[in-house]
């Protein structure tokens, strides 16, 4: 018994040495994981200084650059220098009746006031001020002397591409991008980076590194994103013309948000090489490059000075189709396509009317309008769009969030992209019998089950494109109108709502070019209407909708054109007769 009895003891003993082990080894490795997750965030939140000194000591820099300039330049006509269009700021840097450094610094100037007011620049490109020294040799470029506002997510040597996540911080460019160095050989002068929401998916405008940006015509709406900063510069002056990208609308929204024109390409159209991105990969939804500014005219004269041989040279995968200027001048009437409410998400009062009041205008002006519709929009908007963005069940994208906090208008709107697959087909037939639009979108950010179904995604998506392209043909038609979502949100809502992007994303699926021309402001009589806003279905997204855009009395709202793939120059024209036709008007 007493051997027993020692041998049950040496066992216990043994027994409660490994328990201590155990805890002791368990403590540890939770001690540890602890301690890594705050090095973590401690080495993230020093980033973050990192990036806000620098955009402080850049500001500052460029304020005593202008101070200085100002007191040896008293002459200069900075009210005459910003209030001038694009073409006549070029016509008049050319002529020599403007010289490049008065004309550099009355934009930096309105920069920096722009910017105290919206919190729309993330950094001014100091180096910006050596290339303007020598700017007398490129004084045969098409954009001679023109400051140009960029997005943060286009690269420039020496300075970060963040796309608002802090695991882009700290890795500045190595060379310029494609557009930054033909934007330089046509004569303009890249002179700041604008903000952009965290990650670029989204069409709200703020990121934990740079805050977040407010709309020039009312800081309690949004500027709109991604390129918001872009939109929010613009629209507040500061800029004569920028650069933007767009994989949803996020050229369009922005440009339409803020009052001023913006034109998305057909993708590749504009080399996208050297510029930073969240979802690179992703093929089913195209992303592109291309212009804002306050006129058409300004747009065409971008797409003008970019489509040349240096940009052909520099990236060979962009097809070396030049400017076609004739198509743009063309004034012979066109044969248009329209639809005012695409079934999906129905517009706000003032997109509807806006919608209406164009149309009117193109048949008073001896254009032809037919109506149309984009076929099995349902279906395209989740097993083409959403599935195809969500192919890898949104992991890229969430993985780009991690090693920081996540900003305020992206947290609703990525909960039910980080749920397992599993739960997300749980939840879809849970929410279908209620809210079916709702049910079938949780589906379809499960993504792809597999590399096959993958493919045979891919292989639906240009399906799609051609049912399209052969309903277009069939109704004969030069170019489409359509609504363009509107007025500015009130803050948070773009998270909330992706439902609404179907007036855009439709078009970076097909990959037409698409454009927004301003053509009006919401009116009280607006306003009293959206109070009786049912929406199409009546769940959850429309109420939400209703409230998102409340408020919005003397806003901007736009149309939005579209032409086939390839027809940049048509839309281009479309856009300039629609903008032609209402300046007459008033």
């Amino acid at each position: 018994m007493d051997r027993m009895d020692n041998f049950e003891q040496v066992i216990f003993g043994a027994e409660q040495n490994w328990t201590v082990i155990l805890t002791a080894t368990a403590c540890g490795t939770g001690a540890l994981m602890l301690f890594l997750k705050w090095f973590g965030h401690k080495q993230s939140w020093k980033k973050i200084q990192r990036a806000k000194a620098r955009k402080e000591t850049s500001l500052q820099r460029a304020e005593l650059a202008v101070l200085q300039f100002n007191e040896s330049h008293p002459e200069t006509d900075t009210s005459l220098i910003l209030s001038l269009s694009l073409a006549d700021l070029s016509k008049q840097l050319k002529g020599g009746t403007l010289t490049p450094e008065a004309v550099f610094h009355s934009y930096v100037e309105k920069t920096l006031e722009v910017n105290r007011r919206l919190n729309c620049c993330t950094e001014v490109l100091l180096e910006s001020w050596d290339q303007l020294e020598d700017i007398g040799s490129r004084k045969d470029g098409l954009l001679y002397g023109v400051p140009v506002s960029i997005k943060d997510n286009i690269g420039y040597k020496g300075h970060d591409s963040t796309c608002g996540v802090i695991c882009k911080l700290d890795l500045p460019a190595t060379g310029d991008s494609v557009l930054v160095e033909v934007l330089k050989r046509q004569g303009a002068i890249p002179f700041v980076k604008t903000n952009i929401p965290q990650s670029l998916l989204s069409y709200d405008c703020g990121n934990p590194i740079y805050g977040l940006t407010l709309n020039p015509h009312n800081p309690q709406k949004t500027p709109g994103g991604s390129s918001g900063g872009e939109g929010a510069l613009i629209g507040g002056g500061g800029s004569v013309l920028g650069m933007g990208s767009d994989i949803g609308g996020s050229i369009r929204i922005p440009s339409s948000f803020c009052g001023i024109c913006g034109f998305k390409p057909t993708a590749n159209r504009l080399s996208s090489r050297g510029a930073s991105s969240c979802s690179r990969g992703q093929k089913s939804v195209l992303s592109s490059f291309g212009p804002m500014a306050r006129d058409v005219d300004g747009l065409a004269l971008c797409m003008q000075a970019l489509l040349c041989d240096h940009m052909f040279r520099l990236d060979p995968t962009v097809p070396p189709i030049p400017f076609n200027q004739q198509v743009y001048q063309c004034s012979k009437p066109l044969r248009i396509g329209y639809y005012e409410n695409d079934g999906y998400a129905m517009p706000s009062p003032s997109m509807g009317r806006a919608l209406r009041e164009t149309k009117a205008l193109l048949e008073s002006a001896g254009h032809t309008l037919v109506p149309f519709s984009l076929p099995r929009l349902s279906y395209a908007m989740h097993e083409l769009v959403l599935r195809g963005f969500s192919g890898d069940g949104c992991a890229t994208m969430l993985s780009n969030l991690k090693g920081g906090p996540v900003d305020p208008s992206l947290r609703v709107q990525i909960i039910s992209y980080g749920l397992p697959r599993t739960v997300k087909k749980i939840l879809s037939i849970l929410i279908n019998p209620i809210f079916p639009r709702i049910g079938a979108s949780m589906e379809s950010l499960r993504g792809a089950s597999s590399v096959q179904d993958l493919w045979r995604q891919h292989a639906d998506v240009e399906d799609y494109m051609h049912e399209v392209m052969a309903e277009w043909r069939r109704c004969e038609l030069d170019v489409l109108l359509c609504p363009m979502m509107g007025p500015a949100y009130n803050h948070n809502y773009p998270g909330k709502l992706t439902s609404a992007l179907s007036y855009t994303i439709m078009y970076n699926l097909l990959n037409f070019p698409a454009g927004v021309v301003p053509v009006s402001t919401v009116t009280a009589e607006d306003e009293e209407e959206l109070r009786h806003y049912k929406g199409n279905y009546g769940d959850l997204w429309d109420k939400l909708y209703r409230k998102a855009v409340t408020g919005g009395e003397g806003l901007p709202v736009a149309v939005q054109c579209v032409a086939l793939p390839w027809q940049d120059e048509l839309c281009l024209r479309f856009m300039r007769e629609v903008e032609r036709l209402f300046r007459e008007k008033k």
